[in-house]
């Protein structure tokens, strides 16, 4: 593909031993694309593959740590300063392979409405059969169509938004997107999503253990934007933490209570109360999966989707605890991996 005349465009791919992922990803940048690729202390030849391809290449200094934010200001800063006339940057992540008609259709988009500071179109899995995480991951990426809140990762920026914002947060290791997305629309942009494909992502998640650790940093950027926004964070953040404390905190500690009652105590009534407690938990599960089945998902999906969304809330809550605590003691944030 080709964006014609002087391109307006240019493109930031940022990645971190991502492997085949990435050679997919930078081979589906067009041509005449300025693209810049930033890598994160890769050990799999990802840096001499993208200069192969003469692709610039920014290699982030291992001694300061690594966070997708830090990498995308990185890419951008580089982009602008090489060709300062871009008017748009579009953010790819190395895991994904970007749509050959997006960048044209993200464009006319940005020219019919010039408020907006950023376009994202339909980012798919690749492989959404491969196993249930990856098709909860496929569920996640479809976002209502229409003005929106925040975006993810793949995603078309206005540079003016990029200057006037400052870019992402540097030492967010995750939700540097919707925090970015606020500070934006506090100073008046607005965020589209548009019935378009735009990438092909390959989450590439086929264990449990990989879906727990990716709801524990989940559970980090809740709550790390709504402590850094307070009052000011995205309302439906603000649920997020409320409902990972209720269902992952306040209900079991109270079973644990009503247990310890009934134990000391000998009154059956308490017994009760902790058996209701910890039937909750299939009742939230089937009333979630009941909701997804009447959105159009089969059976199937619809209760692996409702337990994940319940019991996914105690990995959150390992990620809201392990924010406060590494707050309190004053120390940085490392990112949460969960690929490999």
């Amino acid at each position: 593909m080709s964006l014609g005349t002087a391109p307006r465009i240019g493109l930031v791919a940022i990645g971190r031993n991502e492997g085949e992922r990435l050679k997919r990803c930078l081979r589906s940048v067009p041509a005449d694309c300025p693209a810049i690729y930033v890598d994160s202390g890769s050990a799999d030849g990802s840096v001499a593959f993208a200069e192969s391809l003469g692709v610039t290449v920014v290699r982030l200094d291992t001694r300061e740590g690594f966070t997708a934010a830090r990498a995308r200001n990185a890419g951008w800063r580089r982009l602008l300063n090489a060709h300062p006339a871009l008017e748009f940057v579009q953010f790819v992540d190395g895991d994904c392979e970007l749509d050959a008609g997006w960048l044209p259709r993200a464009l006319a988009e940005m020219e019919e409405d010039t408020r907006l500071c950023a376009v994202f179109g339909r980012r798919r899995e690749r492989f959404p059969n491969a196993s249930i995480y990856n098709a909860l991951c496929d569920d996640e990426w479809n976002v209502p169509v229409g003005l929106v809140e925040a975006c993810g990762g793949d995603v078309l920026f206005r540079a003016d938004a990029l200057g006037q914002s400052g870019g992402y947060s540097d030492d967010l290791i995750a939700g540097e997107e919707p925090d970015l997305c606020l500070r934006l629309g506090l100073a008046g942009w607005r965020i589209r999503r548009i019935d378009a494909e735009m990438t092909l992502h390959d989450a590439d998640i086929h264990a449990a253990r990989q879906q727990w650790r990716r709801a524990r940093r989940a559970g980090h950027a809740f709550a790390e934007h709504v402590a850094r926004h307070g009052d000011a964070a995205f309302p439906s953040w603000r649920r997020q933490v409320r409902s990972i404390l209720v269902w992952a905190l306040v209900i079991p500690a109270g079973i644990v209570d009503a247990v310890v009652l009934a134990l000391a105590s000998g009154v059956d009534w308490f017994w009760l109360a902790a058996a209701l407690g910890v039937m909750l938990y299939p009742l939230q599960i089937l009333r979630t999966a009941l909701k997804k089945a009447r959105a159009g998902a089969d059976r199937h999906f619809a209760l692996v989707y409702g337990f994940w969304m319940t019991i996914g809330k105690f990995a959150q809550l390992g990620g809201v605890l392990r924010y406060y605590w590494k707050r309190l003691r004053g120390g940085g944030h490392r990112i949460i991996e969960y690929k490999g």
